[in-house]
């Protein structure tokens, strides 16, 4: 599957696990308290037929919703003020519920009488509905789900798809030991760009090139482990790192998003984003650290290397420098060619390390 499909479906399908969940308590919680009791008024009797149904639409708005929030509402909503987004969000929402309800409780209706939805007692029924207190209850339920999905997503968007994952799942609770390429990418006269534009619009150029680089970062299985002022650190598990050369083609599909986005950076803020970039391979300590806010951590000489790497860049006249390390763990590749740069013992360290530096045979596509 497409790298970034993949992602998305990651990121959707929570949506849906979360409401499916919700709405299974809440209909659990509805068919126990009315046990024997006939339904109130505009209410659907919790048939079997009825509640299969049920979760199948709840899951449904879930997965709407996160396809919602996903690939459209936080792009729409980005340079809205919180309370603005918040208010923005509650209109597209119940205009949402309104649909959704609309669409399936006639549905619900029929299964519960056992007709058809041409039948006069479905719309007699769906016409008491807006008039109950089921009504409420169902509104009241829907925004207890959606925000909890908010709240999910927020959590997900502050700490990073995979880093939630792990935590969820203990992968990191023990500290282990793994193999992992790293690269630092750093923004080439980052300090004289930032005194030019100032500190706000300096802001907003970092963040429009953070989210510029972020397609390419997905596309080759990189994972964002730090954003540090304007450096960007990324990192990749060492299988997928080396399958198809992502780690090296991933700088070059960075570069290619910002030649193509060269019109509207220079039009907006006068400079167009140029970096360099070191990348390592080697071996880590992985695990949760922090007592008051958790983070997944990494730790070892891999780190500190690849950053005396990229500080090289500039005195060797390289975009892309490589350690020989990980240029013998990369598949051999038509399109790249890797430069001897010869051996350079690195700042503050007494080891010596061959380097390459790394270029496009053509130009990518």
């Amino acid at each position: 599957m497409n790298p970034i499909l993949a992602r998305n479906w990651r990121r959707i399908l929570p949506f849906g696990l979360i409401w499916f969940v919700l709405g299974f308590f809440f209909m659990a919680n509805d068919y126990f308290a009315l046990g024997d009791n006939p339904v109130a008024s505009g209410a659907i009797d919790p048939t079997f037929s009825v509640l299969v149904f049920a979760l199948l639409a709840i899951f449904s708005l879930g997965l709407l919703i996160g396809i919602f929030e996903t690939l459209y509402v936080n792009k729409l909503f980005r340079n809205f003020s919180f309370i603005r987004t918040i208010l923005s969000k509650f209109v597209l929402y119940s205009m949402l519920f309104t649909l959704m309800v609309g669409f399936s409780y006639p549905i619900a209706a029929a299964l519960e009488l056992d007709t058809d939805l041409k039948s006069p007692l479905v719309w007699f029924k769906f016409r008491q509905f807006w008039q109950s207190d089921a009504l409420y209850g169902t509104a009241i339920q829907l925004l207890f789900s959606l925000t909890i999905s908010l709240i999910y997503a927020e959590i997900r968007d502050n700490l990073g798809d995979s880093v939630l994952l792990n935590i969820f799942t203990g992968k990191y609770h023990k500290p282990i030991q793994e193999e992992r390429i790293f690269m630092f990418v750093d923004m080439k006269d980052s300090t004289t760009i930032a005194e030019k534009l100032g500190h706000v619009s300096y802001f907003t150029f970092l963040q429009q090139y953070y989210n510029d680089m972020a397609e390419p970062i997905v596309k080759h299985r990189g994972e964002v482990y730090q954003y540090i002022g304007d450096e960007i650190v990324i990192s990749w598990p060492k299988a997928k790192g080396i399958a198809y050369n992502n780690a090296v083609n991933c700088f070059f599909a960075m570069q290619k998003a910002m030649n193509k986005r060269d019109t509207f950076y220079i039009n907006t803020y006068g400079v167009v984003p140029k970096f360099k970039a070191a990348l390592h391979m080697g071996m880590v300590t992985t695990g949760e650290l922090g007592a008051l806010k958790k983070e997944i951590v990494f730790t070892g000489d891999v780190l500190n290397t690849t950053a005396r790497i990229q500080d090289l860049c500039n005195n060797l006249k390289s975009k892309l420098l490589v350690s020989e390390h990980l240029r013998m763990a990369l598949k051999e590749e038509t399109k790249i060619e890797f430069v001897p740069k010869g051996a350079v013992e690195l700042k503050g360290k007494h080891e010596i390390v061959n380097l390459y530096a790394v270029h496009k045979k053509i130009p990518y596509s």
